[in-house]
């Protein structure tokens, strides 16, 4: 039976810069009674630098299915919990559907607050239409990559994909043997923090720069529309 209390907060956190947080996101922090994390020495940082003394519970993808029974009992009897992920909105390429899922078919009140995503800012900065796009979260890192980049070159939407530093040059040659070498391109790294770094252009050039260019930090690639 549902209740009105809520039992469950989804806190988005920054994805670099500390002061991206909101005022509520940090109200609910310090009201909650427990602290779900996906890693807690980086959540700690945060907590720290806001002076937020809470416990926290490791909760991440190795663990999230054995943890899941128990946090749903807890929130039973009353307790009330705040998951955040390392960077950005829990459930986003992160752990947070298995236990928001739970939730609702035990009829547990949950609240999901707004806040950062790293593909927003990348989709927004691209300069491609943003009225329709289509994320797709990380890519494959090998099987159904080939075959999932091949369906995305023929996607007239706006595409957004994650990829990790150590992969973007393959994954650029990759897109370059499949998609149209003029087909415009965006890749965002380091977004909010110091070194922040957006290269726009087609997919020939764009692979070209970071061919000569090493790079750090996870990674937004917006890929334009296919045209008529």
């Amino acid at each position: 039976m549902s209740s009105d209390k809520t039992s469950l907060y989804l806190v988005p956190t920054p994805i670099g810069n500390l002061g991206d947080i909101t005022l509520r996101s940090l109200e609910i922090l310090k009201q909650v009674d427990t602290i779900l994390a996906e890693d807690t020495r980086k959540s700690g940082i945060l907590l720290k630098h806001y002076n937020i003394q809470k416990p926290l519970i490791s909760f991440h993808i190795f663990n999230e299915h054995k943890k899941l029974t128990g946090l749903i009992e807890k929130m039973k009897l009353g307790e009330t919990m705040a998951l955040v992920s390392d960077a950005g909105t829990p459930g986003i390429s992160d752990p947070g559907f298995l236990l928001t899922r739970a939730c609702l078919q035990e009829g547990i009140k949950l609240e999901c607050l707004p806040g950062a995503t790293a593909f927003v800012p990348a989709l927004v900065k691209s300069g491609f239409p943003t009225d329709r796009f289509v994320f797709e979260g990380f890519l494959p890192h090998k099987k159904g990559k080939q075959t999932l980049l091949k369906k995305l070159s023929e996607e007239e939407r706006t595409v957004i994909v994650y990829e990790s530093p150590h992969r973007l040059e393959k994954t650029l040659i990759q897109m370059l043997e499949i998609f149209d070498e003029e087909r415009k391109i965006s890749v965002s790294r380091e977004l909010t923090k110091i070194h922040e770094e957006t290269i726009t252009g087609t997919i020939k050039a764009v692979a070209a720069h970071f061919s000569e260019h090493k790079v750090k930090g996870e990674i937004v690639i917006v890929i334009d529309g296919k045209k008529e």
